[in-house]
């Protein structure tokens, strides 16, 4: 049973929201940004997602973890913001193993899981069973394809579909509750939405997968397709940086072209929310543009060898802030800004997977993922009735 429930109003809550404000910059400047732009009811529960999701990858990207004591953390984490075990002892278990080459910030806001936990209990239980669902598949999927990692790459095209879906698609979907839950006018667009959202999650995902790629290899790991690598005679394995080839540029524009694809997609999502809502769209335009102008970024820079040179500049983002501000309430005029930004890439059709008619549990990746196709073994996670039983013991 889920052992949530609401939190007291009083000064722990405040104590609690004053850290959740201090620690988001801390640990990503792109929240940071654009979290703010929602309506407060909103901005609270996303920022505590977001905060919880980056505890989960913390403990998955720890390099002097091993693949079991990895799980063995995930799950006490999860086992914790369900109320299955004691955050301050899981906090106190994780946060002095986490090794240098995590970040000061991320290390504070493990260690800080308790406090955080007081603001996800403090949620309704809507938010609360949106947020516990994320986490229970974003956890699992994870650490399956993190102990598989290597500079192999993964077998396929579909794999990183998957890959995607659990460290990304998920979220976009956590978001579209939260959306719904909040906007009841979106309820007759809720399915259409959450397929969109897995298409929005994969692109930006995509898009930090090839800006990161150098920096990911240094440590291991490669989340880039080995069979479309291969079908250009390219071999994962041994890639190099400077010594990229024809192959490997070929490649890259390819997947260039489906990340543009699936950003297409985030835009559609994106112009389905009210124009009332100006904070939510910009929440989304925001993520979406500057994907969009890293994507240039990579496509002319074929041969980069680190992700600082395909970074976006302040002046790129400053120049996204304003035309989405401006534009914010036209459809037309976001489709024109999208097209202007993105001319010039490639666009690659996506598989028919993507476009085959499902109900929101069968869309495609997730349908193909064991843990959560298989419903012998995956039970549907913090249902709303489960979470509003306990809150009203």
């Amino acid at each position: 049973m889920i052992e949530l429930h609401n939190a007291t109003a009083g000064t722990g809550r405040g104590e609690a929201d004053t850290y959740q404000d201090a620690i988001l910059p801390k640990v990503s400047r792109t929240f940071a940004l654009t979290i703010p732009q929602l309506p407060p009811e909103l901005r609270r529960a996303v920022a505590n997602a977001y905060l919880l999701c980056r505890i989960a990858d913390t403990i998955e990207d720890e390099p002097v973890f091993s693949a079991e004591q990895k799980r063995a953390y995930e799950n006490a984490f999860v086992d914790a913001v369900i109320g299955d075990a004691d955050p301050q002892e899981v906090a106190d278990e994780v946060a002095p193993r986490l090794s240098s080459s995590t970040l000061e910030a991320e290390r504070d806001l493990m260690q800080q899981l308790p406090l955080v936990l007081e603001v996800t209990r403090s949620l309704s239980p809507a938010q609360q069973a949106s947020v516990i669902k994320c986490l229970r598949i974003m956890s699992h999927g994870m650490h399956e394809f993190q102990r598989k990692a290597g500079l192999h790459g993964l077998p396929t095209m579909q794999d990183m579909d998957r890959y995607c879906y659990c460290v990304a698609g998920v979220v976009g979907e956590m978001l579209t509750e939260l959306f719904v839950d909040f906007e009841p006018v979106l309820a007759p667009h809720r399915n259409t939405m959450l397929r969109l959202a897995v298409s929005f999650g994969q692109g930006l995902q995509m898009v930090n997968i090839l800006k990161d790629q150098w920096e990911d290899r240094a440590r291991g790991a490669c989340w880039l397709p080995q069979d479309m690598f291969a079908r250009h005679g390219v071999k994962l394995a041994t890639l190099q940086t400077g010594k990229q080839n024809a192959g490997y540029a070929a490649t890259m524009s390819e997947l260039v072209g489906i990340a543009h694809a699936h950003l297409r997609l985030a835009l559609e999502y994106t112009l389905l929310i009210p124009t009332k809502h100006a904070g939510i769209r910009r929440f989304c335009l925001w993520a979406t543009g500057m994907a969009v102008l890293t994507l240039r970024k990579l496509q002319n820079n074929l041969d980069f060898s680190a992700g600082t040179q395909v970074k976006i500049s302040r002046k790129d983002v400053a120049r996204t802030i304003l035309m989405t501000r401006l534009l914010c309430k036209s459809n037309t005029g976001l489709r024109w800004l999208f097209a202007t930004t993105a001319r010039g890439l490639p666009l690659t059709p996506l598989t028919s997977e993507w476009s085959e008619p499902s109900t929101p549990a069968r869309t495609w990746p997730k349908r193909s993922i064991p843990h959560i196709a298989d419903a012998a073994t995956w039970r549907e996670p913090a249902d709303v009735a489960d979470v509003q039983e306990v809150n009203h013991r």
